[in-house]
């Protein structure tokens, strides 16, 4: 146990070392360093750093943890999440890249001729990034809590307190660089167990082959196969066909996971730090390869989780495992309160069944992934590497999304509506005054997680969804949506997903226990919370057409300017008036 120990402290404490090297070696100088880390980042790099970025403690904690419990339907997140990331590096990227300004609610000001867009926009940012962070901030203190066994207060401060210092330090410049290693070691962190795992259980070194081979035991039996019997066995849907609800729910689900993707702010100022429009498709293309590392993996680190755990409670058919018999990676998650054992019929064996009345173990989803390695009896050194693994994940997103959170504020509000003439020096300090404050309100809610944040991370994407992408999608692909319709658009859309997601308060959500479970009658077609983001952008773009219609187009000159930023230079299109 002491061992492990030790090497824990060294995986995460040795990268906290490297990430604060880094924040010194390249702290920001000036605000274009600060915001777009100078606008210098190689393709490559930041190809890396929006993987870092992208996966959050969400990707690297929970997504596998969802495949392992809910099956096929978990795949909704695999396909929502990455079919955005496509959207936006296609329909989205290259252009707010050619008008060439540091941030969504900039570019928001100038096609739609509005400090009133600008504002809302710069609100619609802050609510969509502030619920985004609550999640990463959860992850830190549950990682914290388990692996050096501290207070989960305590591994928040933690976790805090190294964001702060390299975000505040260096700005977007800092952060890349971080994020580029931060990719590194989470990468690394999920895939090696998961090939250790693959290795054991079917006698292949590539997780996503050893998902679809049969079992290294002589059995003949596909993985697959194996699991599906032994989870029907005990009452539960079959693995490779469980879906989420009905159809139209699970369409939703997926759509507004990726629009509401498409629409992040953290993840689009990352196509601001490289120098060219060629260079920011470039870099898409790159993150798409370093995304898809992890994203191939997580199908096959869900089902051998839920296979080995299976196992693990149930080592023969009808054979429980004895409770006092538990094994030590058991005793260490149940001091977490993450895994709880209540002996109903008071035989001391414990009986993990569908049946919630007969059920005696209840699995936190967020602790498969983290404790897969130790329930496959894999070295300590493997152990330690995921802790540092999901702290890097969790770290990396909360530090884009404070990014975000900070130059909206300082650039956008301040510099951009109230002090015009702020200088950059100063620009720069609240910048960063600005972020300290963002931190500490995260690690606030982290530790308070309002009643309806409990999912916080499907939240965040529908509520970016629903305000932020159709006006973007809108500046970019249609000339003559105007200022007035824009902002009502984004007002109406938000405000209709907020006004849903509170008037349910008994949500179902990614990290509550009956995610997804039952449609409740009162549901919008039978669309649940989280999946309502999609019908809040159905909203937006309505509104703003209407209002084009009814008040007038967007002036000349805009329209030009959509078509300078659309068109390729030398194409002559937008010059020819």
């Amino acid at each position: 146990m002491e061992e492990l120990q030790l090497y824990t402290y060294i995986a995460v404490f040795g990268s906290f070392a490297m990430y604060f090297g880094i924040a010194w070696w390249a702290r920001a100088k000036t605000t274009s360093d600060f915001y777009v880390a100078g606008g210098g980042i190689s393709p490559i790099q930041n190809g890396m750093a929006i993987g870092a970025d992208w996966m959050s403690a969400a990707s690297f904690i929970s997504m596998a943890g969802m495949i392992a419990f809910l099956g096929y339907g978990g795949s909704v997140f695999l396909m929502g999440w990455t079919g955005g990331y496509v959207i936006l590096a296609m329909l989205l990227a290259p252009y707010m890249r050619k008008h060439g300004k540091f941030t969504v609610p900039e570019f928001i000001f100038d096609r739609y001729y509005s400090k009133t867009a600008r504002i809302v926009a710069v609100v619609c940012l802050i609510i969509a990034s502030l619920t985004y962070i609550i999640g990463q901030m959860k992850g830190v203190g549950v990682a914290f809590s388990r692996f050096l066994e501290i207070d989960y207060a305590l591994g928040l401060g933690v976790g805090m307190f190294v964001v702060w210092v390299y975000a505040v330090l260096g700005g977007m410049k800092g952060i890349t660089y971080t994020q580029i290693a931060q990719y590194c070691v989470l990468i690394f962190a999920y895939t090696i167990p998961a090939i250790f795992i693959s290795l054991q259980l079917t006698g292949n070194p590539i997780p996503q082959l050893g998902l679809g081979s049969t079992l290294a035991d002589g059995s003949g039996l596909y993985l697959l196969d194996k699991l599906d019997l032994v989870v029907t066995e005990l009452g539960f849907k079959e693995y490779t066909t469980s879906s989420l609800g009905n159809s139209v729910n699970m369409f939703a689900y997926t759509l507004s996971l990726m629009i509401g993707t498409a629409g992040l702010p953290h993840v689009i100022m990352r196509f601001f730090t490289v120098p060219t429009v060629k260079d920011a498709r470039s870099s898409a293309g790159w993150a798409l390869i370093f995304i898809a590392l992890l994203y191939t993996v997580a199908p096959a680190v869900g089902a051998m989780a839920r296979l080995n755990l299976m196992n693990t409670i149930e080592p023969a058919a009808g054979q429980n495992l004895v409770y006092a018999e538990r094994p030590q990676w058991f005793k260490d998650w149940e001091k977490t309160g993450l895994l709880k054992f209540d002996d109903k019929n008071s035989d001391g064996k414990i009986q993990y069944v569908a049946d919630g009345s007969v059920n005696e173990l209840k699995v936190d989803r967020d602790i498969m992934v983290l404790a897969n390695p130790a329930i496959a009896n894999l070295p300590n050194w493997v152990i330690a590497l995921v802790a540092a693994g999901g702290l890097a994940a969790a770290l990396s997103t909360a530090a884009g999304l404070l990014l975000a959170i900070s130059s909206s504020v300082s650039h956008d509000l301040m510099k951009g509506v109230f002090v015009p003439d702020l200088t950059e020096k100063n620009e720069l300090l609240a910048g960063r005054i600005v972020m300290t404050i963002s931190v500490l309100l995260a690690g606030y809610l982290g530790l308070n997680p309002p009643g309806f944040a409990a999912g916080t991370v499907a939240l965040a994407f529908g509520l970016a969804a629903s305000s932020i992408f159709p006006a973007l999608m809108m500046g970019i692909f249609s000339k003559k949506i105007s200022g007035k319709a824009a902002v009502l658009g984004m007002i109406s859309g938000i405000g209709i997903t907020m006004l849903y997601v509170f008037q349910h308060k008994g949500i179902m959500f990614i990290q509550g226990t009956s995610f997804l479970g039952d449609m409740k009658p009162d549901w919008f077609l039978g669309i649940s919370p989280n999946a309502f983001g999609v019908v809040g952008a159905v909203v937006n773009f309505a509104v703003a057409f209407i209002v084009t219609k009814v008040s007038g187009e967007a002036p000349e000159h805009i329209q030009h300017l959509v078509e300078n930023f659309r068109t390729p230079k030398g194409a002559g299109v937008a010059h020819q008036h």
